[in-house]
């Protein structure tokens, strides 16, 4: 029976979240196809990892390796390669992340299979591959027929799919790994964090968006306030950072990052579609937007037609309030 695969990605020794999103798409095209899902897990002492994946699929190929301690595409390339070769998938799926962005194409040229990268959603018909991909700076979605392949590499990217509770009790497959030799032409220094005071809006449980509603940079303690309330972070649209208000790594949208927070509060954001296709996936959205007509109330679980300099300061009391605290 054919395979898809889906590589589990991740970091400093947690799978990340993108994994479980491939995967569940994954299980939907499987059960469309009538193919069999199968993870794949590469590092060193990971195998831990393996009952969690072993829950979304249906196989678990598992292979543990000291060279494969830290992410290098060099020699994850090589595993992969292997796999691929043997298993013959009809579809690998991989993350479109630094990491997947650097594994990927030479992986593709390397097996000489089509890559399709940044993709938005995927089917099949007749084993044709079709995905659907944004042009344009996201103001388009296209279709597109993959060139008729025996297998085919994608990139999906990150919260593109939301990942649905595990319901499978896979079998867990331990396999040899093919690393004969140490990879010498790429090596692994260190892994950065970010430096301090900075924030990874795309790990973040509560954000706090913020658009060219909030008016003047002044008017920034107010919503940070907010945010510390909540426990959370700020975001932000485009104009902000055009601004120079916040960092470019707290935009959101199709130029910024796609975030899938358990709450997203979009204060003074119109909701331009740049801007919503970067957190339409949040769990809850709450919007606040003097305009009835503003888009992103298409896109809002809950909507406060109001002036956010009314809403945030009793929004802000009544949540320490029930915490008990004083604002």
């Amino acid at each position: 029976m054919k395979e898809i695969f889906v590589l589990a990605e991740h970091r400093q020794g947690q799978i990340r979240d993108i994994a479980f999103e491939m995967l569940t798409k994954g299980k939907e095209l499987a059960e469309k196809t009538n193919m069999d899902l199968t993870a794949v897990l590469l590092g060193k002492d990971v195998k831990k990892h393996a009952k969690t994946l072993s829950e979304y699929a249906k196989k678990v190929l598992l292979i543990e390796d000291a060279k494969l301690e830290n992410f290098n595409s060099e020699a994850y390339q090589k595993v992969l390669s292997n796999l691929i070769k043997e298993h013959k998938p009809l579809l690998t799926m991989i993350g479109h992340t630094s990491f997947g962005v650097d594994l990927a194409p030479s992986l593709a040229v390397d097996l000489n299979l089509p890559l399709a990268t940044d993709c938005i959603d995927l089917e099949f018909e007749n084993e044709a591959l079709i995905v659907t991909r944004q042009m344009y700076g996201g103001k388009v979605n296209v279709r597109a027929k993959v060139r008729k392949s025996k297998s085919y590499i994608v990139t999906v990217r990150q919260a593109t799919f939301a990942a649905q509770k595990p319901t499978m009790n896979g079998e867990i497959i331990e396999t040899p790994s093919p690393l004969s030799e140490e990879i010498t032409e790429k090596r692994f220094i260190e892994y950065v964090l970010p430096p301090p005071g900075g924030v990874d809006i795309t790990a973040a449980d509560v954000l706090i968006g913020i658009g060219r509603g909030i008016k003047d940079e002044n008017n920034m303690p107010m919503v940070e306030e907010l945010a510390k309330a909540f426990g959370g972070v700020l975001a932000c649209s485009r104009p902000i950072v055009d601004k120079g208000w916040l960092p470019s790594d707290r935009q959101v949208g199709t130029s910024g990052k796609t975030v899938k927070p358990k709450v997203y509060i979009a204060l003074g954001i119109s909701g331009a579609f740049q801007h919503v296709l970067g957190m339409k996936n949040s769990d809850l959205i709450i919007a606040v937007n003097k305009d009835p007509n503003a888009p992103i109330f298409s896109f809002a679980d809950y909507g406060i037609v109001d002036d956010l300099f009314k809403v945030v300061p009793a929004l802000k009391g009544k949540i320490y309030e029930l915490k008990g605290q004083k604002a």
